[in-house]
């Protein structure tokens, strides 16, 4: 429960039809064995206390009075249990049978949640034998205790605030419009489904797209079991296929036709920040849903799920270069629009051999094909100085000659000499003036060319850059169009393997392969015996760990406790707490005060869900204090 974890279970014991004995006892072992995962939510098949598939047996009046029996007996199976649990059965009230939920938690029935939508086509008949449930809840007598019936009932964690759960059975999600609907825009954050769904051809595959997209659509949890071997095969099969989801994302499921238990780890903190940040996910307005506390320790929950380690990049090697092929596409026709909008007869590049501005380059020459321009008007600029090397020297003109760009050579150790003597600045003197005047001779130098040849200068910063603040003001931090602006530098790294892995060019797989091959350098500083002398992670920190503080940062709002916890699992291997606690201080003190920087942003396609720009995905303080996140990584490190 730490850090807005709760684990999920989806159940599917064995049962045999009508057996109450039999089925009573499987449900009390999953319901012991659920417990000892450390399960919170435990959600088992549409009327499973029976089997769904009794058909006329469910008017008899001994299956109904024996269902109640079981009911008790669950009920008190759970009273040392710390877990709020979800059972299918049949129930007759009012003289009138329905198929519910009874819900449990620490030896109480909390409610019955009703089924709204009863399947009355093809193999389904359940309106022979059920009532559709009320249009609202109300409270009935049951067992001489008086508890809330029907549909929309929101169980809520008396110690977790925005832990609420709501309940709707099998049909009622393929409906139209599914109660768990009016149950999320009424503050539900999981949902979950008691079902019966048979299997036919391809069915597993629409019924996991079904489940894990109203899980987005409800910006909730979804758990879902349903009914698998031991109902009657009289006419159908079913496969017990539950699934976890959460958000859009998949978290678990079952192997089809093998009953059992599945786990996985929700976040409500993480759909709360979504739905704190989404203004068209609004509360019903006078919605009177019956709210029911119940009581579940808190206390960590081990996680099962996998924390990436690289957030912003798909761990699928499909969808990864289906996301880089994308990516590619946006950059490009953001810039293919300005360029043709501004009647831009060229494109200036400062060209270094790194891979910011390798990937640059890649994106002016797609960008450049798409428009129907001659890749000989992109101006790759390289501007030799102190600190460069033949490597990277190499690089940059293999580089734009392998994409048939226009090479430029524009020495600036003279012009920063002259500059050095007109403010009276040391040349030995190694400091950020020294390395500074450098990033901004260069970015005169492009600015002036580009007012040469009518052109535009593209910006090659990336994101993980302009969220630390490493780029020079007004040096490399402007430009005329900025299309790595919102990549992050991991991201980076894999969009210029992805070219190299699809460009059939084996020349040009090569230089690629050298420049991800090369450490991340600004390269202000004079190399040692020719290699690289300054290299930027060992200055501000891995950006493999930037990039994963800063996706949870912007895309959650996440605490830093909250993300040290999530780094500590990503990054066991590679790093110790120490290690994460530095960078993690290093991030909160720059991001914060670097604002400035970001606050005069040039232009740039937006490629992800996170982003800095000033127009639209932070408007922060140049200004804003840092002092509460930093008092709680100083906490954080107190603690241990």
């Amino acid at each position: 429960m730490r850090y807005g974890f709760v684990k999920a279970a989806a159940a599917t014991p064995d049962i045999r039809v009508a057996d109450l004995a039999y089925n009573t006892e499987q449900i009390l072992r999953a319901i012991d064995q659920a417990a000892s995962a450390g399960a919170k939510i435990i959600v088992f098949p549409e009327l499973c206390v029976t089997g769904y598939t009794c058909s006329d047996l469910f008017y008899q009046d001994t299956l109904l009075k024996g269902t109640r029996k079981a009911l008790k007996q669950i009920q008190e199976h759970t009273a040392e249990k710390d877990g709020l649990y979800f059972i299918g059965m049949p129930l007759e009230i009012g003289g009138k049978l329905y198929n519910t939920a009874a819900v449990l938690n620490r030896g109480k029935l909390l409610g019955i949640v009703t089924k709204t939508f009863l399947p009355n086509y093809g193999e389904f008949y359940e309106m022979r034998q059920f009532q559709p449930g009320p249009a609202k809840a109300e409270w009935i007598c049951f067992e001489g205790e008086r508890i809330p019936f029907g549909p929309n009932l929101l169980f809520q964690a008396d110690q977790m605030e925005h832990l609420i759960v709501s309940a709707e059975i099998c049909e009622d999600v393929w409906a139209p419009v599914p109660p768990s609907i009016r149950s999320a825009v009424n503050g539900a954050t999981v949902i979950v489904n008691c079902s019966a769904s048979n299997e036919t051809v391809g069915k597993k595959h629409y019924r996991r797209d079904l489940i894990v997209g109203q899980s987005a659509r409800l910006i909730a949890g979804y758990v879902y079991s349903s009914a698998g071997e031991g109902e009657s095969t009289t006419d159908l099969v079913f496969g017990a296929h539950n699934l976890i989801a959460e958000n859009g994302v998949l978290l678990a499921q079952s192997c089809n036709y093998e009953n059992g238990i599945i786990y996985s780890e929700i976040d409500v903190e993480r759909l709360v920040s979504e739905r704190r940040k989404n203004t068209t996910f609004q509360m019903e307005e006078g919605a009177q849903l019956v709210q029911v506390p119940f009581h579940i320790d808190l206390g960590d929950t081990v996680l099962t799920r996998k924390i990436a380690v690289n957030p912003f990049v798909p761990a699928d090697k499909e969808k990864r270069e289906e996301h880089c092929e994308e990516i590619l596409m946006i950059q490009a026709l953001g810039l293919k629009k300005r360029l043709l909008h501004t009647k831009a007869a060229t494109a200036v590049v400062g060209i270094s051999g790194g891979l910011d501005s390798t990937l640059a380059l890649l994106v002016c020459a797609k960008a450049f094909d798409m428009a129907g321009l001659d890749r000989k008007n992109i101006h790759a600029v390289t501007m030799p100085c102190f600190g460069t090397t033949d490597r990277t020297y190499r690089n940059a003109c293999l580089l734009t000659k392998k994409l048939g760009a226009t090479l430029m050579e524009v020495p600036i150790k003279e012009a920063v000499n002259v500059h050095f003597r007109d403010i009276g600045h040391d040349a030995d003197d190694h400091d950020v003036t020294y390395e500074n005047s450098q990033a901004r001779e260069r970015t005169q130098v492009l600015m002036d060319i580009a007012n040469q040849c009518n052109g535009m200068v593209i910006g090659t910063g990336d994101m993980s850059e302009l969220a630390l603040g490493w780029a020079t003001y007004n040096g490399d931090h402007m430009s005329m169009y900025g299309v790595n602006a919102s990549v992050p530098k991991t991201l980076v790294r894999h969009l210029v393997k992805y070219y190299a892995d699809t460009c059939q060019d084996k020349e040009l797989e090569e230089v690629l392969l050298d420049v991800l091959d090369t450490p991340v350098s600004p390269e202000l500083l004079p190399p040692k015996d020719g290699e690289i002398a300054q290299k930027t992670e060992d200055l501000v920190g891995p950006y493999e760990l930037h990039d994963f503080y800063l996706y949870y940062m912007m895309r959650y709002g996440f605490s830093p406790k909250k993300i040290f916890y999530l780094a500590k699992l990503a990054f066991a291997r590679e790093y110790d707490d120490e290690t994460m606690y530095k960078w993690l201080s290093t991030f909160y003190r720059r991001f914060f005060s670097q604002q400035f920087k970001r606050s005069c942003l040039p232009d740039g396609a937006k490629v992800g869900s996170v982003a800095l720009s000033p127009r639209g995905d932070l408007r922060m303080p140049s200004d804003a204090c840092a002092s509460v996140w930093m008092a709680e990584i100083e906490e954080l490190k107190n603690s241990k």
